[in-house]
């Protein structure tokens, strides 16, 4: 049979089997490699080839191939289409319950997914790797992920993990983990300035000096106070005796600045992330920059899982290039 699932609707597939007992060609159920069952039963659970390849953390195509070479193997057709859902065949029912049958006796494998934990500054998680975090979750659905948010300095020397992506001063990273970790990695310069929503203001109306941001809210994002390069904003979102909004959610930030008129200090990259938004250049003199600085756990740098990540990790910041300074 085909193992493309279809997109339209479609008749139920019958199939014919070739005239004999059912029990001759069942009797082979035990001959059946572990693996090729496994690709079976679980692909009858999901009632998706697609689902069931994430769940394996196995190539569709491969998945494919080895269930049209099992059903060559018992000269059946395991599964059938009714419309778009995939389900099984009478035989493919029966081979279901004897092999559901084997399971205890055969100690199908399930293969535990190794634990790998990784912290990342809130904004950097938000703005940068979470889509493509997101991305390796829909390809590989039996990933064993601990994603920790960093909001501070205090939960960057408190947290253990495998893999950490922190924001730092531009020469040096620290502070940085309290933990063993490999020399950390210079990955982008972040360059920081004060963000506007385009639909809130024209671009003869935006602000130009500090004395212009007098009529406009300024919201600000607590975890920044505490930034010694963010001096120059903190100083004057303290002298403000009104119109001004302190908050502890990041993605909340975000959403004042978008819906409310405003002002924000975010990182430059933020007009490619949120085209509504718009930086405002040349209201203070001294430039705010931070560094973006990773490092690998000591001892589980060499575990083929943390390198993944590593990659991955390397490979977003290459494909967003264009939004920050890159560190060769």
């Amino acid at each position: 049979m085909s193992f493309i699932e279809p997109t339209g609707r479609q008749g139920v597939v019958e199939y014919r089997s070739p005239q004999g007992p059912s029990e001759s060609w069942l009797a082979r159920a035990a001959g059946i490699e572990a693996e090729v069952a496994q690709y079976f039963l679980v692909s009858a659970r999901c009632g998706c080839f697609m689902q069931a390849a994430r769940s394996l953390n196995v190539r569709a195509t491969l998945l494919r191939k080895h269930l049209a070479q099992l059903e060559d193997q018992l000269q059946r057709s395991l599964f059938k289409f009714q419309g778009s859902s995939l389900t099984l065949s009478r035989d493919g029912q029966q081979l279901q319950a004897r092999l559901i049958a084997l399971v205890h006796e055969r100690k199908l494998p399930v293969i535990e997914q190794p634990l790998i934990r990784l912290a990342v500054a809130e904004s950097i998680l938000h703005d940068i790797l979470g889509r493509d975090l997101v991305s390796l979750l829909r390809r590989n659905a039996s990933v064993r992920l601990d994603i920790i948010s960093l909001d501070s300095e205090l939960s960057l020397r408190a947290i253990s993990a495998d893999v950490v992506v922190w924001l730092a001063g531009t020469d040096s990273p620290l502070p940085g983990p309290s933990f063993a970790i490999s020399e950390p990695q210079r990955l982008a310069r972040l360059d920081y300035l004060p963000h506007i929503a385009k639909r809130y203001s024209r671009v003869a109306a935006r602000p130009d000096s500090l004395g212009d941001l007098a009529d406009f809210m300024l919201v600000q994002w607590q975890h920044d106070r505490h930034v010694g390069a963010f001096g120059p904003w903190n100083s004057l979102v303290e002298q403000r005796l009104a119109g001004v909004v302190q908050l502890h959610s990041y993605e909340l930030m975000l959403e004042m600045i978008r819906c409310s008129a405003c002002i924000g200090l975010l990182p430059h990259y933020m007009s490619q992330f949120d085209r509504g938004l718009v930086a405002l250049p040349g209201l203070f003199k001294q430039p705010m920059q931070r560094q973006v600085w990773m490092a690998v756990n000591a001892d589980s740098r060499n575990e083929t899982e943390v390198q993944g990540i590593v990659e991955l990790i390397h490979n977003t910041f290459s494909e967003r290039r264009e939004w920050f300074e890159l560190i060769e």
